[in-house]
């Protein structure tokens, strides 16, 4: 831990904690003595948040820290022991830790006025758990905006017995995004402006080109459709590289953080993506990768050469450098306008090239939740601009009844994600926090995400995604639960069901042990990473007892896709939505596992 008079001389010489070597040691590049992880652990852990002066990417600014650091220290705990943490806040603010993906007791996970109070400025409060898995996770903040101000950290959870995941050498990689404005300013401008940091928008040299391909007629006529929507086929991110800087382990592209390898080491690369709004495609350019593990879990191997990781992800990958030669490693943001650069090489001292930015996506059709075969595709609601163009109607939706007051009704498990041409039910709130909704929406796990549908090379798809160990639980779902992701992109309005979390009066209840079917409806145009506290559920990717589990899932534009969660964790729990601006808008609910018993009263 760094004591004050420490913190005090780094500020004397301008705060420049980066420079002064005071980051973690895992976080630390090769240059400064970094050649791996150790396997030191330990029980019993003293945290102190506070604020703190730091330089990146060359410019001095000040973070919200955790002793002293940013990213925060590597916790590594041990499986089956029990561990101890005391936080203490230093800010003027309240504060808190949720351990992400970790299944904690519910009053330890860490999500004010959910599972607790929080910590109030100048208090400890004493974490106390045994520690129930393995696999990599991270740490974070669950209040206000203190993750963008750089309050997250790494966590390794070592097996109890044998990993079956062999390296020689291992590295965390913590992907994230900085800005030295204010996130509170970052937020009003979104609310104000939602495209204020998209300056990759469509030029006339693009209609030129579209003309060219497509015909002018139809060239005019597709330009006519998006501004009648209000919609903008570059709205891929909300926060972009015009403010963000994308750091690896707290590193700019400039500072070249390189990890280091012995020709021919196996080398595990733990992969965490802690941004607070940027999904990142990341690739070791020549280097293949093996991903063994997803959120975690141990997954059966699949080499690939890129995947997409949504914010709150975690993929472990093993490389094997067969070359001496430097390697560079990538973390590109989703929408292209910026990335994280890193060096894996044999020596310290290398640099490798950087690969340029490659030509920003654009949405589709398909993204809007059209379909080809079916009437209507993405009907825009009757608040917004071209709503009075399109009859939507209102449907009664499967599974989730807002006349109920527990948010559920008893039905088949539907069994297909695929809607052909069969048109989606919507009764959901609209209004104008709801600017469109899928009307054909589809089942993309067998897609890479968005704008890696073209690449030349191997891409991850949650098709391929099979768990090592067999399902704890294989029971078919006992009912069918229906969640629609809702927002205006315009107005930057974030909701589940069209109700921002202010709003939202009853929970969504689980009974105890029981077996839900979750379907996730997508009917905004952009990728949500959507998170579950407290239980992992396994994605509905055609596997059978091997379905993947995770705790986060990136969802598609226009997408329906499923999870199945068995309900064995009783209390409240946060689900949302870890783009951290949309679940600060709205985009949040509470999942209450409630006794058994309950479930037979209410019948």
């Amino acid at each position: 831990m760094l004591d004050r008079r420490t913190l005090m001389k780094a500020a004397g010489g301008g705060g420049l904690l980066a420079a002064a070597g005071l980051l973690p040691a895992w976080a630390r590049s090769a240059n400064n003595g970094n050649i791996g992880l150790s396997q030191l652990s330990g029980n019993n852990f003293d945290l102190v948040i506070g604020r703190t002066p730091v330089r990146i990417a060359g410019k001095a600014g000040t973070a919200v820290t955790i002793n002293g650091t940013v990213p925060a220290p590597l916790l590594r705990w041990k499986e089956g022991e029990t561990v101890t943490l005391n936080v203490t806040n230093r800010l003027a603010e309240d504060t808190s830790i949720h351990w992400h993906g970790v299944l904690v007791p519910n009053p330890m996970d860490g999500v004010p006025g959910i599972a607790f109070p929080g910590i109030k400025p100048g208090e400890t409060f004493t974490y106390r758990f045994e520690v129930p898995q393995a696999g990599t996770y991270w740490y974070h903040s669950h209040s206000g905006l203190q993750e963008q101000l750089g309050h997250y950290g790494p966590l390794i959870l070592d097996p109890a017995g044998a990993d079956p995941i062999s390296a020689d050498r291992e590295y965390v990689l913590v992907l994230s995004d900085w800005s030295f404005t204010d996130p509170h300013r970052i937020f009003a401008k979104l609310k104000k402006q939602s495209d204020s940091f998209n300056f990759q928008e469509r030029t006339v040299g693009d209609f030129i080109k579209d003309a060219g391909e497509m015909g002018l007629g139809a060239a005019f006529k597709e330009r006519a459709m998006w501004g009648a929507m209000r919609m903008s086929p570059a709205d891929i991110a909300d926060v972009t590289g015009s403010t963000y800087h994308y750091l690896i382990n707290g590193h700019a592209p400039g500072d070249n953080w390189t990890a280091v390898f012995k020709q021919g080491e196996r080398i595990r690369l733990r992969i965490i993506n802690a941004s607070a709004m940027s999904i990142l495609n990341f690739r070791i350019p020549g280097l293949p990768m093996t991903v063994v593990q997803a959120d975690g879990l141990n997954i059966k191997p699949v080499e690939t050469d890129e995947f997409q990781i949504g914010v709150a992800e975690t993929y472990d990958v093993i490389v094997t450098p067969n070359r001496e030669r430097a390697y560079a490693i990538v973390a590109e943001s989703i929408d292209r306008f910026g990335q994280g650069v890193a060096t894996l090489a044999p020596r310290p001292g290398m640099r490798a090239e950087a690969p340029l930015l490659r030509e920003r996506p654009t949405l589709t059709m398909k993204d809007m939740g059209m379909n080809h075969g079916a009437m209507g595709g993405m009907a825009m609601d009757s608040g917004s601009s071209a709503g009075d163009q399109m009859d939507h109607g209102d449907h009664q939706m499967h599974g989730m009844d807002h006349g109920s007051g527990d948010k559920m009704s008893e039905m088949p498990a539907h069994q297909g994600n695929d809607m052909g041409g069969d048109m989606q039910q919507h009764s959901h709130k609209r209004g104008v926090g709801v600017d469109s909704v899928a009307m054909a929406p589809t089942n993309r796990l067998d897609e890479p995400g968005l704008g890696l549908e073209d690449v030349p090379h191997r891409t991850l798809r949650y098709s391929q995604l099979r768990s090592l160990d067999p399902n704890p639980d294989t029971r078919a779902p006992e009912r069918e639960i229906e969640i629609h992701l809702t927002g205006n992109m315009e107005r930057f309005m974030w909701s589940f069901d069209g109700l921002k979390f202010s709003e939202v009066v009853d929970p969504i209840v689980f009974y105890e042990g029981e077996r839900v079917r979750l379907t996730m409806v997508n009917d905004t145009m952009m990728t949500h990473p959507i998170h579950l506290h407290g239980m992992f559920f396994d994605i509905v990717n055609g596997a059978e007892t091997d379905k993947p589990r995770k705790h986060t899932i990136n969802v598609k534009p226009g997408e329906k896709l499923s999870v199945d969660i068995t309900a064995d964790a009783l209390g409240d729990w946060a689900f949302h939505c870890h783009l951290l601006y949309h679940m600060h808008a709205g985009m949040m609910q509470v999942v209450s596992v409630r006794p058994q018993k309950m479930a037979e009263a209410a019948q």
